[in-house]
């Protein structure tokens, strides 16, 4: 297991203290939590940018096709 040193100011470091006692966990549990929770927030965040990505290629390709398909239906009833 790694170990990191940060600085955090006071006000924060009172409420990781406060939260950490109240849920009745060492302050190095509750930190190394809230970077598990952060991590998959982001992650999430990561999946949810790259599907709208995908969906917008898609949409785009389908109604390219959808238009050709008309094209084809057009000339189909001459």
């Amino acid at each position: 297991m790694s170990t990191i040193s940060l600085r955090l100011p006071d006000q924060l470091m009172n409420e990781v203290d406060a939260y950490a006692k109240e849920l009745r966990m060492p302050r190095a549990a509750y930190v190394r939590k809230a970077l598990e929770q952060m991590n998959a927030a982001v992650a999430a965040e990561r999946r949810r940018t790259r599907l709208m990505e995908v969906s917008c290629k898609v949409r785009g390709e389908s109604m390219r096709v959808n238009a050709e398909f008309e094209n084809f239906e057009d000339d189909a009833t001459l």
